[in-house]
């Protein structure tokens, strides 16, 4: 009984967090990725003009922010729910 309260109550605030996590993600991955190419925007994968090395290199950049910005939200989101139900969402 204890265990359903910790997963009812993440349930919603997941959803929230998980909708925040990628917007944070994304504008940390546009400021990297400025900062990192020097180009104002990240390459578009059929983007004709941009090579292979470039968009993969994108796109594992973005995989590995959006990945960490996640895992930070989600454990933060489970740490904030034991604190208000005292049971850890499994």
């Amino acid at each position: 009984m204890s265990n359903r309260i910790g997963k009812t109550a993440y349930r919603p605030v997941g959803v929230l967090m998980g909708f925040a996590a990628g917007a944070v993600a994304g504008a940390i991955f546009r400021q990297v990725w400025k900062m990192t190419a020097g180009d104002g925007e990240a390459p578009d994968p059929t983007d004709e003009d941009r090579g292979w090395g470039e968009i993969l290199a994108a796109a594992a950049l973005q995989g590995a922010i959006f990945s960490v910005v996640r895992a930070a939200v989600d454990r933060g989101g489970a740490v904030g729910v034991r604190r208000m139900t005292g049971h850890w969402p499994d």
